[in-house]
């Protein structure tokens, strides 16, 4: 199999896993605030049958990857909870919204350090620092597109719950609601160029290595 189709394929397979661990995130976060919805429904788990979208989670990332298109996101089915059962109204929510992307930047910060290690130690073997590169990349992609604010992203979610039902904030919330698959659209679209930059330095400065 050729060395591009296989970088393709493992990029398809980190995302995937990335995505689960983002979902699981939400549903371990929701049931430490007191609603059990996902463990009952058997979504607290990294079998990826429970998890996948297949338009989300396979059809557009090999899209996006076979295109070059210069990023890769995705999304799996919604780890589902009831916020009428956590114990901290918004608190809880916010904490169960944030929990996926802090959890996308643990997988990064983890591989990101072992390729410091593998430089300091001067190990480096390059099949696994393609592959570690890989993982670090797509889930700091995951964590910056999952903080954008716009429906129905983690971003909005946190943004709902941080503004609470003050007129003025709910009015702009609304519009970004009402706004959101247009402007996510637009941002897919144009920009990534902008927010590339920043990822890649992000990079950089966690692995001490360039892309």
């Amino acid at each position: 199999m050729h060395t591009g189709t296989i970088l393709s394929l493992f990029y398809v397979i980190v995302l995937i896993f990335s995505i689960m661990i983002h979902e699981v995130a939400h549903g371990i976060v929701a049931e430490q605030e007191g609603d059990p919805t996902a463990r009952l429904l058997g979504r607290i788990t990294l079998n990826p049958i429970k998890h996948i979208d297949w338009v989300g989670s396979i059809v557009l990332p090999l899209i996006l990857v076979l295109s070059n298109a210069g990023f890769v996101v995705g999304w799996a089915k919604p780890v589902p909870y009831n916020p009428n059962n956590v114990r901290r109204g918004n608190k809880s929510i916010a904490r169960i919204a944030i929990s996926g992307v802090v959890a996308n930047l643990i997988v990064a910060i983890t591989f990101a350090i072992l390729i410091r290690a593998s430089v300091l130690l001067n190990i480096v073997y390059l099949p696994f620092y393609r592959m570690a590169s890989i993982i670090v990349l797509i889930n700091l992609v995951l964590a910056f597109f999952n903080s954008i604010p716009l429906a129905p992203l983690d971003g909005f979610t946190l943004l709902q719950s941080l503004v609470g039902y003050r007129p003025r904030a709910r009015r702009i919330v609304s519009f970004l609601e009402q706004w959101s698959l247009p402007l996510l659209i637009i941002f897919l679209v144009f920009g990534w160029r902008v927010v590339a930059p920043v990822i890649f330095t992000l990079f950089t400065a966690l692995t001490g290595v360039s892309l």
